[in-house]
């Protein structure tokens, strides 16, 4: 649906904050109610109590309840003043109720009748109340205002409702006989007897006009306090959404340039955190494919250099064969057959160095003696050393021999290709001097030859595909310049290491590093 990043991550993040929000709401709002609603029916046992002391002292002054039985209003007076009215010039309407309702039966009406108005109910005339002569005359009240619209008005009975009063043998003063089982009572104590109980019908405490008013402004903050939260959150999350959208857009811009062949494409690093550690592998992926086609280009160059030489002798070769302008003898045909084989050669040098160069040259690694091979594949060459005079001597400075762990057959062409190169490249009547010593724990061997040297800038460049020094470019006798890349490879395949040095005899020295086997 979303198919930028930032789009997700804004909206990852949001979504995160508004759960966090609202979790951070509902917990605070649960606990304020709870809190508040322990508050409320605290203030109620208070209430409760206050009305028992009050309850108390009328009975030490009367010694007995039958004068509060017969007066109506005393009692309602005192039901009155359990509560703390915050408008007293509206009585409720049950004080009327109570007062025209004959007997003692309370609360006036049964409990489904009742329901408490947001108003709260209550209603009394200043200066009447608890401390006044009892209920005002209601005749002299102004109209009640009118019930809040769209308001809901819970079915609940308030405190004064739900008390009853009952004597010391729990016989109702006032109440309702069939509400009597299920009263909460609390004795009425005189001069350490129970005189009376106080009943309370179960429900849960009411909360007055003021408190539901200073609920629902603590609810309203709430709400107000999250929402501006939820927008300051939505701002900061647009805004880190954008900060980390910004360097991943542009690296999926250099992806796409990188994708199309551009390789000069690099990034610039801003930081040293993961998106920075990206942009760095970037920019070395970037270099390396650089390189990579760069060497393509040069292999392919260089096969086609190569391999456009011989051709075009061959080629010159056959065309004056077919003109009739050099005759068709044994030595045309021993040309022909020696331009064939370099041809032969080159592709085997070509094939050799796509196996080593992808690691397809397999390897059979076992504990051997490269002095011994070496000695072998010395002999395999004798006779080419010796007609061209060369002088093999091998200088061995450890009396016991030295193992490691190769392939023999790919040490062996390691061998051959080092001694080829001598016998191309060295100068008649030369020497060849290999001296195998031992370097804490490695194999150190250096294959030194005579004249003719090289120049100092071409040692680094020895082991490059088809690079040749000038002065040995004659492929009549050298090779086409893959025969140290393999032997590289070879080396590299059995992790040592090959360089190429001046040689004390005026040549060239290539030393070969191996690990021994411990």
């Amino acid at each position: 649906m979303f198919k930028s990043i930032r789009i997700k991550l804004f909206l990852t993040l949001l979504l995160a904050i508004i759960v966090v929000v609202a979790g951070m709401y509902w917990f605070m709002r649960d606990s304020f109610d709870r809190g508040f609603s322990d508050f409320v029916e605290s203030r109620q046992k208070k209430s409760i109590e206050n009305l028992v002391a009050h309850l108390t002292e009328h009975y030490d002054s009367h010694q007995q309840w039958q004068a509060l039985a017969n007066d109506k209003k005393k009692w309602v007076n005192l039901v009155w003043a359990v509560n703390d009215h915050r408008h007293p010039q509206y009585p409720p309407p049950w004080i009327k109720e109570a007062l025209t309702t004959p007997g003692n039966t309370w609360p006036p009406q049964p409990p489904e009748y009742y329901e408490r108005n947001r108003d709260g109910g209550e209603r009394r005339h200043p200066g009447q109340g608890p401390n006044g002569n009892g209920p005002p005359d209601l005749d002299a009240f102004p109209p009640p205002p009118p019930p809040l619209e769209g308001k809901f008005r819970p079915h609940l009975m308030p405190l004064e409702m739900r008390l009853m009063l009952l004597d010391a043998d729990k016989r109702l003063i006032f109440g309702r006989e069939e509400l009597a089982g299920q009263l909460s009572l609390t004795p009425i104590y005189h001069a350490g007897q129970v005189v009376g109980y106080l009943g309370l019908l179960p429900g849960p405490p009411l909360k007055q006009i003021a408190d539901i008013q200073f609920m629902e402004q603590q609810a309203n903050e709430l709400v107000w306090i999250a929402l501006g939260m939820v927008l300051l959150s939505a701002a900061l999350a647009l805004l880190i959404a954008y900060l980390l959208g910004r360097p991943l857009k542009r690296i999926t811009a250099a992806s796409k340039a990188l994708a199309i062949g551009q390789y000069e494409t690099r990034l610039s690093v801003d930081s040293d955190d993961e998106l920075g550690q990206l942009a760095r592998d970037f920019n070395d992926l970037a270099a390396a494919l650089a390189q990579a086609e760069q060497t393509r280009q040069n292999w392919v160059a260089d096969i086609s250099h190569e391999l456009r030489t011989p051709l075009s002798v061959l080629r010159g070769e056959l065309e004056a064969l077919q003109d009739g302008v050099r005759p068709l003898s044994q030595g045309a045909v021993d040309s022909l057959y020696g331009d064939v084989m370099r041809l032969s050669r080159l592709a085997e040098d070509l094939y050799q160095l796509a196996l080593s160069d992808q690691g397809a040259l397999s390897y059979r690694k076992a504990l051997i003696d490269p002095v011994g091979i070496l000695f072998y594949d010395l002999s395999v060459l004798a006779t080419e050393f010796q007609r061209k005079a060369i002088a093999v001597t091998i200088d061995s400075q450890e009396g016991k021999p030295l193992l490691i762990y190769a392939d023999p057959d790919r040490l062996s062409q390691l061998y051959r290709n080092l001694l080829h190169n001598t016998l191309h490249y060295t100068d008649m009547g030369g020497a060849l001097q290999v001296t195998i010593s031992r370097q804490q724990d490695a194999l150190v061997m250096d294959f030194a030859d005579s004249e003719p040297g090289i120049p100092n800038e071409a040692l680094a460049k020895l082991f490059e595909r088809f690079y040749r020094v000038e002065s040995s470019r004659n492929r009549s006798l050298g090779g086409a310049g893959l025969g140290l890349s393999i032997c590289r490879n070879i080396v590299e395949a059995h992790n040592g290491h090959i360089t190429a040095l001046h040689s004390a005899l005026g040549g060239l020295t290539i030393r070969i590093t191996l690990p021994l086997a411990l």
